[in-house]
């Protein structure tokens, strides 16, 4: 029996890819990334089945503030000129509860530096919209340490601590739609 392969791309204005970081101990700021694109292949409409390659251009980060974009692109943490791209290969699955929880997992590559993260991953179901696209949506969350990839740039404060915490959360929501 031949098992087809279903391809899915995401759907940019539906999407988002961002993260936070704590900043000054206290606050969080938020970023995301213009740029994204990724090959998702499935067995079906099975996404236990995902084949993901996922990959973002570094230089469209965007935190709504033109100073610090301009110091995340430079060589203290993107180092953009360099590395055209974060990228992230998943490649182990596990179903964490029958309402739609999975535990992703997968190699992360930032400034050439590969490293397997554990990502949560809740599937909101595949539906059809009004014009019968099918659609699968999902929101991805996960926590990394940044230093773990070289972006260890940071200040200390007067009161103790840093200016910009380690550990960054990766949150997204993604809208996948099948391609005919």
């Amino acid at each position: 029996m031949e098992t087809t392969k279903t391809k899915w791309a995401i759907d940019p204005s539906h999407s988002e890819i961002g993260f936070k970081v704590k900043h000054l101990m206290v606050t969080n700021v938020r970023g995301t990334f213009g740029q994204y694109e990724a090959s998702i292949y499935t067995t079906g409409d099975d996404f236990m089945s995902a084949e993901i390659d996922f990959w973002l251009n570094p230089a469209t980060v965007n935190t709504r503030d033109e100073q610090r974009d301009a110091h995340l692109k430079a060589a203290d943490f993107f180092d953009v000129e360099n590395f055209k791209e974060i990228s992230f290969v998943a490649n182990t699955y596990e179903k964490v509860d029958n309402d739609g929880s999975y535990e992703l997992y997968g190699d992360l590559t930032i400034k050439g530096i590969t490293k397997r993260i554990k990502l949560y991953v809740e599937f909101g179901g595949v539906v059809k919209d009004p014009w019968g696209n099918a659609k699968a949506a999902f929101t991805i969350n996960g926590k990394i340490n940044r230093k773990d990839w070289g972006l260890s740039w940071n200040a200390a404060l007067e009161t103790g601590g840093l200016l910009v915490s380690e550990d960054v959360w990766i949150n997204c929501d993604v809208q996948l739609v099948k391609v005919a």
